[in-house]
């Protein structure tokens, strides 16, 4: 869905943000999207879980649902947000394939829903050696024509955007905020330059702030965007080390820099999992890389036509 067209009925749309709006614990955005996707219709899980009323909340004063998220999707439009639900055609294909998968994306750039990539992440505070490293899996990804996916963040993050942009190659940056932020302040040019070259993508509220569970969650869309997450360096409590274990569950390969192996006590446990690659070298990355564009789940995909390399 954007600003400019509608590719599912409106009433759908209002109807998922209806249940976006009141969502509880037992019931969260990851349930609803899972609910709405199962059914196929926003609508019928609406009906279903407010018993067939208009609202959930009759009492008198209470605003209703329905209307509200009506006039919240109108104020979208008119601000010109362009986003996309999970009941949308060109929502990531990829992304809708996993358990959790957001029930709504707003974006910046042009949405590809068959985009190939692979996450590149990492400490902000990222030595020498982890920038050159960072620069070898831009350029590893960019010669298999293959998105580089990241986060927007200072340290690896923004030395893969930077560098895929240098060489020409497309990259998307799933940000811990709403798509009407910019965190941290320092990247609003880079922020702007992906936006106009490539795809920035917010699972959150326009004008979400960052905080401590926005990071995570991004992380876990992240995982779930790629074929692939590739973690260059990572203190003991990384974001690196949500996305990692976000990526086993979503079934998804993680190359892990030898420097987190031998750094972190969680690396060193998920260095001997299966779905864990550790590369020391270059030529060890691009071994790791090539490993998972020829795995059966790949093969599967460019069947489907998910991969494009």
């Amino acid at each position: 869905m954007t600003s400019s067209g509608l590719p599912v009925e409106r009433n759908e749309v209002v109807a998922l943000l209806a249940l976006l709006r009141n969502s509880t614990r037992r019931f969260s955005w990851a349930d609803i999207s899972a609910e709405v996707r199962l059914e196929g219709s926003a609508t019928s899980v609406w009906h279903r879980v407010s018993g067939g009323q208009e609202t959930l909340f009759p009492e008198p004063g209470t605003v209703d649902p329905l209307k509200a998220a009506e006039a919240e999707l109108a104020a979208w439009e008119h601000a010109g947000l362009q986003f996309v639900t999970v009941l949308c055609d060109d929502y990531p294909t990829r992304l809708a394939s996993t358990f959790d998968c957001p029930p709504i994306l707003f974006y910046r750039g042009r949405l590809d829903p068959a985009d190939s990539g692979m996450s590149i992440v990492g400490s902000r505070a990222v030595s020498r050696e982890g920038l050159a490293m960072a620069g070898e899996a831009v350029r590893i990804l960019a010669d298999r024509h293959l998105t580089v996916i990241s986060g927007l963040a200072e340290g690896v993050d923004t030395a893969a955007h930077r560098a895929a942009l240098d060489v020409g190659a497309r990259t998307v940056a799933v940000i811990g905020t709403g798509i009407r932020k910019v965190y941290p302040s320092t990247n609003a040019a880079l922020h702007h330059e992906i936006a106009e070259n490539g795809l920035i993508i917010s699972q959150f509220y326009p004008d979400q702030p960052p905080n401590k569970t926005t990071f995570p969650m991004r992380n876990g869309t992240m995982s779930g965007y790629g074929m692939a997450t590739i973690i260059i360096e990572a203190s003991e409590y990384s974001g690196s080390r949500i996305q990692a274990r976000k990526a086993a569950d979503h079934g998804r390969p993680v190359i892990l820099s030898n420097r987190v192996a031998a750094g972190t006590s969680w690396g060193a446990e998920m260095a001997h999992e299966p779905w864990v690659t550790v590369v020391t070298s270059r030529d060890d990355l691009e071994r790791a890389v090539d490993a998972v564009l020829s795995s059966p789940a790949a093969s599967v995909l460019k069947e489907l036509g998910l991969v494009t390399t």
